[in-house]
């Protein structure tokens, strides 16, 4: 619901999108936590028309007229640097776009959506496996597309606290503090992503899933490899010093924190 809802983390996704808007964009690159592919598959979305998965407690016209703009080009050599890499990569022309990406979209960019492409996961969630799907995909970055993650620092439904949202629709309610063991990681993310840079944080990432208090912010890994392909993205040596933000954080359901990283910043330009 967080992007369905006013928050200081939807404020910052405009900012940022504004931000893209004036630097020109040529596209945007999407992972998100909510599509996965079975074996050594991933997949990378070709759908001209692409429907939106519905959203839970999210009124859909907060979502329904918004035009989606899949950018099959870029689709399509996404899928050529995937497989020069070797990677079992495929078109998927069917696949509708979920929550986790256009949501962003939405917020970001209010009045038209730019050229999209969506990459899918793949269901062993192997973090050095998504590192590379980032690297392969990095240089993408140097023409001016503008790589997106989609996932969450702490993300365990079994263990958040749901009575104030299924009582009162109130998804922010914090009526107690979180728990010590998701304060331990939240932590333990924004000291990788702001404290490292180059491969050293590819590195640190990787380990981030050995963390002690991992599987308790992380019952599932469906929602910690966006962060990897991210860090393969942003993590080569010439990345080395690459300063990176936590801009802002929104925390619901008591134990769930959505954090949101920036690594790197546009040129700036003169007055």
């Amino acid at each position: 619901m967080m992007l369905g809802e006013e928050s200081t983390s939807a404020d910052y996704w405009k900012q940022c999108g504004d931000e893209a808007l004036r630097n020109g964009i040529k596209g945007v690159i999407m992972m998100g936590a909510h599509w996965d592919c079975f074996g050594d598959q991933i997949q990378v979305s070709t759908n001209p028309n692409p429907g939106k998965s519905p959203v839970a407690y999210v009124h859909p016209s907060k979502y329904v007229d918004y035009k989606l703009n899949p950018d099959l080009k870029t689709a399509k050599r996404c899928i050529d640097l995937l497989d020069e890499a070797g990677y079992n990569v495929s078109g998927n022309d069917t696949f509708d776009w979920i929550h986790d990406t256009y949501l962003i979209l939405i917020r970001m960019f209010p009045n038209g959506c730019p050229p999209s492409t969506i990459i899918s996961m793949n269901a062993r969630y192997d973090p050095h496996f998504h590192l590379k799907v980032g690297s392969t995909l990095r240089q993408l970055r140097k023409e001016n597309y503008l790589i997106i993650g989609t996932g969450g620092a702490v993300h365990n439904l079994y263990r958040n606290r749901w009575a104030p949202m299924l009582r009162f629709r109130d998804n922010f309610a914090q009526d107690t503090p979180p728990e010590h063991w998701a304060l331990e990681f939240r932590q333990a993310v924004e000291d990788v992503f702001t404290k490292t840079s180059g491969p050293q944080l590819r590195r640190a990432m990787t380990r981030l899933m050995k963390h002690p208090e991992y599987r308790d912010a992380h019952a599932t890994d469906d929602h910690f490899m966006a962060a990897m392909f991210v860090a393969g993205a942003a993590g080569d040596f010439e990345d080395e010093g690459t300063p990176a933000i936590l801009a802002t954080e929104t925390w619901e359901l008591t134990n769930m924190c959505n954090s949101q990283f920036t690594i790197s910043s546009w040129p700036k330009v003169a007055a």
